[in-house]
């Protein structure tokens, strides 16, 4: 049966209906009508990945790209070199999977300043680069909110993520783009603009920002539950040269502890609401 026509560009992020193992992700997405699948490394253990990619595709999913790479700067040299060693085998996995892409949460260390920081990741996406290339594998910079600066990313803003991409200059290399970690920023119409001309926009990511939220990392809404003007947002992207998939990505424990079920009949239709 062929989805409607207004989601044939949704996407949804395993993390989303974290409850469910992959196997019943493939099943309940492909039956309510979504097109596409962004797998987290968490959904693939204990499982082979190229199987999963099979799985994935008999049930008419597209997979998007595999969650996450990165995590680059570290005050510890050792541990600089495991996060290398830890991308080499996501990109591996990928690679096995069918996925095109490695997204990048870059990463930060409290006990160093961010500029520091900021050269850890370049060299790491550095020596990385290389390596998924040759798997035929694209890298996504995912800028995080400025919130999240101490410890999980040290590239905040559109503009970083962008400036990056092009100062390393590969056509492998491109940003993801999160309205939940950029939405704020008064540059962002313009940002979107220019990395799309760059033709560095590679990924587009979708929920909501709610007020209050009840936590920073794990309260996210879904499209229209918060204050984001996520459907405009998607047309900058989209003026800018993007057509790729609208991904929902949704950490919260609310939506979690609920019926998977009915959360996802939920993220349809706000989908076509909201986004």
């Amino acid at each position: 049966m062929t989805p409607p026509a207004d989601l044939s560009r949704l996407c949804v992020h395993t993390i989303t209906t974290k409850p469910w193992p992959l196997e019943q992700a493939a099943r309940e997405y492909a039956r309510a009508g979504v097109r596409g699948i962004t797998v987290w490394r968490e959904a693939l253990e204990g499982r082979d990945p190229e199987r999963a990619g099979e799985l994935l595709r008999s049930h008419g999913l597209s997979i998007v790209s595999l969650c996450r790479g990165g995590f680059f700067a570290h005050v510890d040299e050792a541990a600089r070199r495991q996060a290398l060693v830890d991308n080499r085998a996501a990109i591996e996995q990928a690679a096995a999977l069918g996925a095109p892409m490695l997204v990048l949460v870059c990463g930060a260390a409290p006990g160093q300043p961010l500029e520091r920081s900021r050269e850890q990741i370049r060299a790491g996406i550095e020596a990385i680069l290389p390596y998924a290339e040759e798997h035929g594998l694209r890298l996504a910079i995912e800028p995080l909110h400025p919130m999240y600066s101490d410890s999980r990313s040290a590239i905040n803003t559109l503009a970083q993520a962008t400036d990056l991409a092009l100062a390393i200059g590969s056509e492998a290399l491109g940003v993801a783009v999160d309205v939940y970690h950029v939405w704020w920023d008064p540059m962002l119409e313009s940002e979107i603009a220019r990395c799309g001309s760059a033709a560095k926009l590679f990924a587009f990511h979708v929920c909501d920002w709610k007020t209050p939220t009840n936590d920073l990392l794990l309260d996210r809404g879904l499209p229209g539950e918060g204050c984001i003007e996520v459907r405009r947002i998607r047309g900058w992207m989209e003026r800018a040269g993007f057509s790729g998939y609208n991904e929902v990505e949704i950490f919260s424990e609310t939506h979690w502890a609920s019926e998977q079920e009915h959360f996802l009949n939920q993220i349809v239709q706000s989908y076509r609401a909201h986004v």
